[in-house]
C-alpha cells in the first residue's frame, strides 16, 4: 500500500486508499497541477517473479488498454486521464467519482428490510446499458468483464458511473495470454462460466451482458445470485427473481433471467436487445393483436393439413352426398 502523502509522477499526492484487491490497490489523490482536482488513481502490480519477458508484454497490454480506455468519452464512464509506471507498479488515473456504489445501497435497503424499487433500479440499469453499448461498439470492441455493484457508483446528481476498468479486455485473440495473466476472473457471483479457466478467448459482450444481469438481480433481489459453477452442477439453486421479489414485473423478470442464461446463445445477443427486454415500446393493444393472429394461422394450417391429410375421404364424401341427391331428385 502506498503511504498518504506520497507523490507520484511528481503530480499526484496520495490522500487514502479506496479500495484493495489481490492484484493492486486504487486512492484517492490530489492533481497537484490542477488545484482542487481529485482523481482515483488505480496501481495494478506485476508480480516480478513471472519472468522478464512477460513482465515487459504484460506491461505492453497495459499500456495498450490505457490508451484505448483514455479515448472513451461517455457520460457514464469515468474519464482516464493519465497513465504511467514507477517502481514496479502500472498506474492509471481517473476521475474521482463521489458518492457511494450500489453495493452500498443494496446493503442498506436489505439491513432497513426493504427492497429497492423498480422504477429506480431500471433507471439505473438504463445508463448501465448505454454505457456498455458505447463500449461494445469502440473498435475494437471493448469489454468491462467486472462489473457488479461495488464497481458502480451514484452520484449525487443522480448519474450512474461504470468504474474500475482494472479487468478491461479489448476483443482481440492474440491478447487472451497476457489479459489472463494480469487480469484475473472477475468476481464469481457476477461472473459468465466461459469466462473461467487458461482460455477465455469466447469471451465477448455476452459475457458483460452475464455480468450486468447479475447485478440487477442483486439489485432486486438483495442477494446476488447463485454463482455459474454451481448453477453448471445444480441448476436448480438459481431462486427466480420473483420468488424473492414478487413486487417485479414479469417482463423485467424475464429479461434478467434471460441475461444470465448459462450458455451465451440464450442470452440477448447485444445490450440493445437487453434494453429492449427492459423498456420496449411496444403497445400492450399492439401486443395482443399478435397472439390472435397466431392463433389463426394455426387453425388454418391444422385445417390445410386436415384436407390434406384426408382428401381421399373428402372425395369419397362429395361422391356419396352428390348421388344421394341424385337418387332424392329422380324419386322426385
Amino acid at each position: 500500500m502506498l503511504a498518504r502523502g506520497t507523490i507520484l509522477r511528481n503530480r499526484y499526492r496520495i490522500v487514502q486508499p479506496i479500495g484493495q484487491g489481490g492484484m493492486g490497490a486504487v486512492y484517492l489523490a490530489e492533481d497537484l497541477r490542477l488545484e482542487g482536482r481529485k482523481c482515483a488513481i488505480k496501481a495494478v502490480r506485476i508480480d516480478p517473479h513471472i519472468g522478464a519477458e512477460i513482465v515487459g508484454e504484460l506491461q505492453h497490454q497495459f499500456s495498450r488498454e490505457a490508451s484505448i480506455l483514455a479515448r472513451l468519452d461517455h457520460p457514464n464512464l469515468p474519464k482516464v486521464s493519465d497513465y504511467f509506471t514507477e517502481d514496479e507498479l502500472d498506474y492509471l488515473v481517473m476521475d474521482y467519482v463521489s458518492g457511494k456504489n450500489l453495493k452500498e445501497i443494496v446493503d442498506e435497503a436489505r439491513r432497513a428490510g426493504r427492497f429497492l424499487t423498480e422504477v429506480e433500479v431500471l433507471s439505473w440499469a438504463r445508463q448501465l446499458c448505454d454505457a456498455l453499448e458505447y463500449m461494445h461498439t469502440q473498435e475494437p470492441p471493448v469489454l468491462h468483464r467486472d462489473i457488479k455493484p461495488s464497481n458502480i457508483k451514484l452520484a449525487p446528481s443522480g448519474l450512474i458511473k461504470l468504474v474500475d476498468f482494472g479487468l478491461v479486455k479489448l476483443m482481440a485473440k492474440d491478447d487472451s495470454r497476457t489479459v489472463t495473466v494480469l487480469q484475473g476472473r472477475g468476481t464469481a457471483a457476477y461472473t459468465p462460466l466461459e469466462q473461467y479457466g487458461e482460455d477465455d478467448t469466447h469471451t465477448d459482450v455476452r459475457s458483460d451482458i452475464y455480468s450486468l444481469g447479475a447485478t440487477l438481480y442483486h439489485l432486486f433481489t438483495n442477494q446476488p445470485p447463485a454463482e455459474a459453477k454451481q448453477r453448471f452442477l445444480r441448476p436448480e439453486s438459481l431462486v427466480p427473481l420473483r420468488a424473492l421479489n414478487p413486487a417485479v414485473s414479469e417482463n423485467v423478470e424475464r429479461a434478467v433471467m434471460a441475461a444470465i442464461a448459462m450458455h451465451p446463445d440464450d442470452r440477448p445477443s447485444s445490450v440493445a436487445e437487453l434494453r429492449d427486454m427492459f423498456f420496449s415500446t411496444k403497445s400492450t393493444e399492439g401486443m395482443s393483436d399478435r397472439p390472435a393472429r397466431s392463433t389463426l394461422i394455426t387453425r388454418s394450417e391444422t385445417i390445410g393439413d386436415a384436407v390434406r391429410n384426408n382428401v381421399v375421404w373428402l372425395i369419397l364424401a362429395l361422391v356419396v352426398t352428390v348421388a344421394a341427391m341424385i337418387m332424392t331428385f329422380l324419386r322426385g
